[in-house]
């Protein structure tokens, strides 16, 4: 697992609005539990809090601090669906096998939603997301997935907005219409992060921050040794996500850092907000290299977007960032950009999520593309059933094939360079 010493904190507009978090000790000495979880984002969140509702006794480790990665620096974005679309796992696993897929990724939005209610977690949990098209084929391809969605996957409640209907609900005219999903949404995910962290404590799990793995000792007890102290266990789930580094080489083959930046604006005031999306819902386009972007609960404009492999951020952030957010909503060009950040999340070569297990009671979760803040809620899930010993679930994940990312570590970062230039100019066109 990486280390984070080097890496300096982000100034986000998350981490000013945050909730309260009292810091917890790092590991110290030797601990034993059921089950040691490797990752304090949403997906080590979820399989731990999970674990300790079923009666395992739970120690979660993570490097930095809770929420650190791309789980607390996000879009906030909750889409039903995966970020490889249906067609990838109908492919692969046949049209029956799809639509359970598919329902858990509908399951992933509820659990979200049970999570907030019970917890009592405070995230601007709002319902309702967008895809707008920007291309008469973009809009063509929207219209046949409503229909695919509702005769063949039981999904019925979504609505096709041509641009006249999205106009009345959004203030741009870059989209000729769009599709719109009444049970998706958008929520802060560092505030939500931290919530599903304090449930987790009030559960019974123990969290230890600043507390980077350097080894995984695996075999029937695994030993999961850190800088100063160790975790006896039975299982060991790995949500390390793009952070993994050499803890486990095969797993880092499969995933790739892509970096994602946001910036937030000033606030606009209520009715400025307004104007801009009238029903608070999020919004994605259809593009390849897409743009995002919802509204804060103080009525910030907060946009997404600069899909990066290179592993360098655009030259002046917020400049670069701005001038995208002004061909959507040109009327916001007297307005300043308080906040800029980015980071990493983790993809894998066909964008689906990547979950499994290695040697029987070592268990992972990774490669969530873009799609982190829902997915990860039903993957921690499945993987605590598969612990409790159901495991039909995470099989049927697993069954998913993923190859290496090609061209090893010299040479696979210059190919997604090439590969992102080519989806650029096919997005232009």
């Amino acid at each position: 697992m990486l280390r984070f010493a080097h890496q300096p904190p982000v100034s986000s507009y998350y981490q000013a609005t945050a909730s309260r978090w009292a810091p917890c000790p790092p590991l110290q000495g030797a601990q034993s539990a059921d089950v040691c979880v490797v990752g304090g984002g949403l997906a080590g969140l979820s399989a731990a809090l999970n674990l300790v509702e079923r009666g395992f006794s739970v120690v979660l480790l993570e490097g930095a601090t809770v929420g650190f990665g791309a789980s607390g620096r996000n879009g906030g974005q909750v889409i039903a669906g995966y970020a490889c679309g249906i067609d990838t796992m109908r492919a692969q696993l046949g049209s029956a096998l799809s639509r359970v897929m598919w329902d858990m990724s509908v399951e992933a939005v509820d659990i979200i939603d049970e999570r907030v209610r019970r917890h009592g977690i405070d995230c601007d949990w709002t319902r309702g997301f967008c895809n707008a098209a920007i291309k008469p084929r973009h809009m063509q391809e929207l219209e046949v997935w409503q229909q695919e969605a509702e005769l063949v996957y039981g999904y019925a409640d979504m609505e096709l907005w041509d641009g006249t209907s999205l106009r009345q609900h959004l203030g741009s005219t870059r989209y000729l219409g769009g599709l719109f999903d009444p049970r998706s949404g958008h929520l802060h995910p560092l505030n939500y992060t931290l919530g599903l962290a304090r449930a987790a404590q009030e559960a019974g799990v123990t969290i230890h921050e600043q507390s980077p793995v350097l080894r995984l000792e695996q075999g029937m007890r695994p030993v999961v040794h850190g800088e100063n102290g160790l975790v006896r266990c039975e299982h060991v789930v790995l949500a390390c996500n793009a952070y993994i580094g050499q803890l486990l080489p095969k797993l880092e083959r499969k995933i790739m850092p892509a970096g994602t930046y946001v910036i937030a604006t000033e606030p606009l005031g209520k009715e400025r907000a307004a104007s801009l999306i009238a029903n608070n819902m999020a919004v994605c386009d259809t593009n390849f290299v897409l743009d995002y972007y919802r509204l804060s609960a103080d009525h910030r404009l907060l946009f997404g977007g600069k899909v990066s492999y290179s592993g360098r951020a655009p030259r002046d952030l917020a400049a670069a960032m701005r001038q995208d957010m002004l061909r959507v909503f040109p009327q916001l060009a007297d307005v300043k950009v308080d906040y800029a950040w980015g980071g990493y999340c983790d993809i894998t070569v066909n964008r689906a999520p990547d979950l499994g297990r290695l040697e029987g009671n070592v268990y992972y979760m990774q490669g969530f593309s873009g799609h982190g803040v829902n997915v990860t809620g039903i993957a921690g899930k499945v993987v605590a059933e598969a612990i409790a010993g159901t495991a039909g679930r995470l099989d049927l994940f697993s069954r998913l094939q993923h190859r290496d990312f090609p061209g090893g570590k010299l040479l696979r970062t210059p190919a997604l360079v090439l590969g992102m230039a080519y989806y650029r100019m096919m997005d232009a066109l």
